[in-house]
Formats: structure tokens, sequence, C-alpha cells
């Protein structure tokens, strides 16, 4: 992070609106994997992307060139902001801390006095709805609950890019919905641009503006769905002749990438 960082970034968000903008961006480790290859991706303020692909085909790598952990082997990997939200698919708690504590974890590494990171982690546990479970501790807390405080943690960073590996996968179906619904909420109010990694269609369906469907390894992109459905989104949208049809059109094509 530069000192001229702030100064230079407005301008650039102003005339595009894009967030984050991968061009023919490819990945190779050390030990000759080839993750990801030729990847073009753009994400814009106010876009909701979901990323969809078999195991392996490198999904994951991209969040981590986006948020900076990786460095894309070649093309380029631009990222238009500093404040930037990382949910990872296991909450990452810190077991000895209460929800409040962990909510307030990121801003006190940024170097936030007390007051106003507490104010902040109030803020963002009445957001998530985990209102009188401040003093709870995470063994003490469902794998749904314990996802809410994760998301709230990162809400106090007020992130225009929100990145979402996989964060409600080991979930039961009926926790998954309701999350999907309350993420979905978050997204409408808080207008942060979104993108998030799953393995299940209809759940990248339903959340998303943009499903990106990838290929097996290396992981390349092979067909990109715009999602007509309005924001906010009603919930029974998931039991419309519409949604089944472009569920089974992005299954389809995820089949397709995988051979």
């Amino acid at each position: 992070m530069t000192t001229t960082a702030p100064v230079k970034k407005p301008v650039a968000k102003a005339s595009t609106g894009t967030l984050l903008d991968f061009k023919n961006v490819a990945m190779q480790f050390p030990n000759g994997t080839v993750a990801l290859q030729g990847v073009d991706l753009t994400v814009n303020r106010g876009e909701f992307v979901t990323v969809v692909g078999p195991s392996g085909c490198g999904k994951s790598t991209l969040l981590r060139i986006a948020s900076g952990l990786e460095k894309a082997s070649e093309g380029t990997a631009d990222v238009d902001t500093d404040r930037i939200g990382y949910v990872f698919q296991d909450a990452t708690l810190l077991p000895w801390r209460n929800v409040q504590r962990n909510v307030e974890l990121l801003a006190e590494l940024h170097g936030e006095t007390k007051a106003s990171r507490a104010g902040k982690a109030k803020q963002a546990i009445d957001l998530v709805g985990l209102n009188g479970f401040e003093t709870s501790l995470p063994k003490q807390l469902s794998g749904g609950m314990r996802m809410r405080t994760s998301l709230a943690r990162s809400l106090t960073l007020e992130p225009e890019l929100f990145l979402f590996d996989e964060p409600f996968g080991a979930l039961d179906e009926i926790t998954r919905e309701r999350l999907n619904d309350e993420l979905l909420k978050l997204f409408t109010e808080q207008q942060f641009a979104g993108l998030f990694i799953t393995h299940s269609v209809s759940e990248a369906v339903y959340l998303s503006t943009k499903v990106v469907v990838m290929s097996g390894r290396p992981g390349r992109v092979v067909d990109t769905f715009d999602v007509p459905f309005p924001m906010p989104r009603d919930p029974d949208i998931r039991f419309t002749a519409e949604f089944a049809e472009l569920v089974g059109e992005v299954s389809h094509a995820l089949r397709e990438g995988h051979h």
C-alpha cells in the first residue's frame, strides 16, 4: 500500500466503476501445476459475480490473486480498491475471543481505537443479526452463527469488494438458504461488489447478477450467464420455472466445460 494510492484511485473508479479486472491471467505453482490459464474476469460496482467450476479448477486461486495473497504468473490482475473483505470456507475465529472481540479483530489490526472498533463491531453484529450473542465464544455457536461472525468481522472494514470462498459449503441446506437471503440483503444495503465461489449452481444463480463457469484444471472461463432476476431478490424465485431453466443452462455449461 503506497501513500499515493488514495489520491489516484477515485479517478479510475469514477471513470470505469470496475473494481476487479483480470486479463489473460494464468497461475503456475512452483511444483509445475498450472491452476489457471487465460482467465478474463471483471467485477464492477453493484455486481455480484459467482464462479462455479469443478474441484481443483483454480477458483480459490482466483480469490487469492484478487486479495493480493498470490501473484499471477501471467496476465494482469488489477484491483481498484484497498477495502477488501475476505470470507473463507472456515469461519477462522479465535476460539478464546467472544463474538464481539472476534468481530473487532480486523479493525484492531488496522490500528483503530478501542471506541471506534467497538462501534463498528456493534454495527456489523446488528447487520448480521447476532444481537445478544456478543459475549458467546465460538464453541457455543452453531455453524451458521460462526459464519455470520466471520461476515461481521469483514464488514467492519466497510469493504468495496467482498471475496467469498465457499463460505456456506459446510452448512445444512436450510441454514445455507437463510444465509444466502441475509447476504443478498447486505449486498443490496451496503452496495459492495461481490466475487463468490461455490460448488452449488442453484446458490450461484440465486445470489448473483452474473455467473461465470470455469473448466477443469487448468481453469479457464468457458461461459458467462447474466442473471435477469431483479434485486432485492424474492426467495420464492428459487421455485419458478425461469430459475430452474437458468440453473439447468449453467449446469449444462459446467458439464461441458468439465470434459
